[in-house]
């Protein structure tokens, strides 16, 4: 390297393990590294606006291309703000590396102007946090983030860059960093046990989370499924993990309560988990979730979610993929021929099932077409008839993901993901890293009018950068979704139903987002009434570059009553 100092060491290290986008915000004390990237055009500065957008796209990137993406942040203020987002990313398991900067070692005495305690503002939030503390070892540090944001569980790790570190000359030598395998298996004998308990179920269930997606291990998911004939349902995932037209995949279990799942949970003989745990909603089922004397198989890479709260019967820390693969192999020779007949009657059922479903869905949404505000199905049909080529999905939309998954159905992992972590305003930025992955390929990202106010700012990076990403507002003048989850306490609590908070009211005064894409450079449509519907897709699609449709939804809002009972 001869006499380069850290800040170009830490740009050659990062190109060495194949890494060519940082996601970032700039500040002063990361001035020189900033500077630097002018002599490696190879890395791409993604210049963001604010720093949760940076981080919330670097996450689309990660999950889009499942390798290790580039965060690089503020000192105290700037981590401040994408603390929020890198809390998605860490209930994700994210793998980014975010560094960011620190005036230097020589002066964390001084608690001078944005002095923090840095390490311990992002430990809650990263799998791993540290700053470095000597110019010897900047390069091991970082390969050990590296690393770690790889390993599974996979997540967001922090390095903080004193600048004085920087300042100094790296002696240290650029090389890709070592990431260990973790493709393992269980011994023959606990697959063996598993296949045994799962054959001889009456009632088997599995219940799967974004640890197949990583893994690959779709195809081995869907040959254990139609073996058991199991009904498969998806827990706190954002990826797909089984393809959603399979006659098996029956959606997620509840999201916000307990209740909502336990009817599930307690349907099986034998539940088999794969990749998640059980169960992620917000108010979870306090006590025993499956049915009395169930046996329980987990199959996971991260021990920690392992019987976390409640029990198994039997644990594998294993790779999903091979694990399945040799689980399969295991229940063919098992299961008696009585079974697997009875198992290809339960398949043949749920496709019978799905496509009388359907065919009914459909006939709703016809019958609702041409009304009036437009309807989200009318959007995604007339999408659907238009769309062309290979297309990626980032889908916040909510309330009105249903909608979307049903007329762009996802069928493999790496076409579609979804909003995961709990916050809001993951959606446009999501959709820039899902779309600078994908570059031939159409992105469409769909967010809430809630939701995409809280990242708008990321238009304006779609626009400086050149991202093609085709933004769907979902505007319905609220948070919708705020206001069905008070309708079920509402029930809980036996209260009668009655006006929503106002606190959850967008519609005064009235958000115009193809006023506010414009004024970021972004072309824009609002669409208001049916008929508007294809012309302004037919605009969005052959607009080249990012382009964003303001789509009005019906909304349960009152506009009247905020400037005169806003105090409530």
């Amino acid at each position: 390297m001869g006499h380069k100092t850290g800040h170009f060491a830490i740009i050659e290290q990062f190109l060495a393990d194949g890494i060519t986008h940082m996601f970032g915000n700039p500040g002063t004390v990361e001035q020189g590294f900033l500077d630097a990237l002018r002599a490696y055009p190879q890395m791409k500065y993604i210049l963001t606006l604010q720093e949760s957008i940076a981080v919330l796209a670097a996450d689309g990137y990660a999950r889009a291309t499942q390798k290790v993406a580039l965060v690089q942040l503020h000192s105290a203020p700037g981590i401040g703000n994408g603390v929020g987002a890198l809390y998605q990313a860490k209930r994700g398991n994210s793998p980014l590396v975010v560094i960011g900067g620190d005036a230097g070692i020589k002066y964390a005495a001084m608690d001078a102007q944005m002095a923090g305690d840095l390490v311990g503002m992002m430990r809650p939030v990263t799998k791993w946090a540290t700053v470095v503390q000597h110019p010897s070892s900047l390069l091991r540090t970082l390969r050990r983030a590296i690393k770690i944001a790889s390993t599974p569980p996979m997540g967001p790790v922090y390095v903080c860059l004193p600048q004085d570190i920087l300042d100094a000359v790296s002696e240290e030598t650029v090389r890709p960093t070592s990431i260990p395998s973790t493709r393992v298996v269980p011994a023959p004998s606990l697959v063996e046990q598993a296949a045994a308990i799962m054959a001889a179920a009456e009632r088997p269930m599995i219940f799967v989370g974004d640890g197949v997606a990583y893994s690959g291990a779709q195809d081995e998911l869907a040959r254990v499924a139609e073996l058991l004939g199991a009904e498969v349902w998806e827990a706190d995932a954002g990826e797909v993990n089984m393809n959603q037209r399979h006659p098996l995949y029956q959606g997620m279990t509840g999201h916000m309560f307990g209740e909502h799942s336990l009817p599930i949970l307690k349907k099986g003989d034998a539940n088999l988990v794969v990749g998640t745990y059980i169960v992620p909603e917000v108010f979870p089922e306090l006590g025993d979730v499956f049915a009395d004397d169930a046996k329980v198989v987990h199959i996971d890479l991260n021990a920690y979610e392992i019987a976390k709260n409640h029990p198994v019967d039997l644990g594998m820390v294993a790779d999903p993929k091979l694990t399945l693969a040799l689980l399969a192999e295991a229940l063919e020779r098992l299961l008696p021929q009585a079974k697997k007949d009875a198992a290809t009657a339960r398949v043949e059922q749920g496709r019978a099932e799905k496509a009388a479903k359907d065919s009914a869905d459909l006939e709703a949404d016809h019958a609702v077409r041409d009304s009036q505000p437009v309807k989200m199905t009318r959007f995604m049909e007339e999408l659907r008839a238009q769309l062309k080529g290979d297309v990626v999905v980032f889908d916040e939309a909510l309330t009105n993901s249903p909608a979307v998954s049903r007329y762009l159905s996802p069928s493999k992992t790496g076409e579609y993901f979804m909003t995961r972590g709990g916050s809001l305003g993951v959606g446009f930025p999501g959709g820039l890293g899902v779309s600078l992955a994908n570059p031939d390929k159409t992105t469409l990202a769909f967010s809430g009018d809630g939701g995409s106010m809280f990242t708008i700012q990321g238009l304006w990076t779609a626009a400086r950068h050149h991202i093609g990403v085709k933004f769907i507002v979902c505007n319905n003048g609220s948070y919708r979704l705020l206001q069905l989850n008070i309708d079920q306490y509402w029930r809980e609590q036996g209260i009668e139903k009655h006006d929503y908070p106002l606190s959850f009211d967008l519609s005064q005064p009235p958000l115009k987002f193809a006023e506010l894409a414009r004024a970021m450079g972004v072309p824009s449509v609002r669409v208001e009434k049916p008929w508007e519907v294809g012309p302004a897709i037919a605009q969005a699609l052959a607009t080249p570059g990012p382009f964003l449709i303001d789509l009005v939804l019906e909304g349960d809002t009152h506009p009247e009553r905020v400037g005169n009972t806003c105090g409530q």
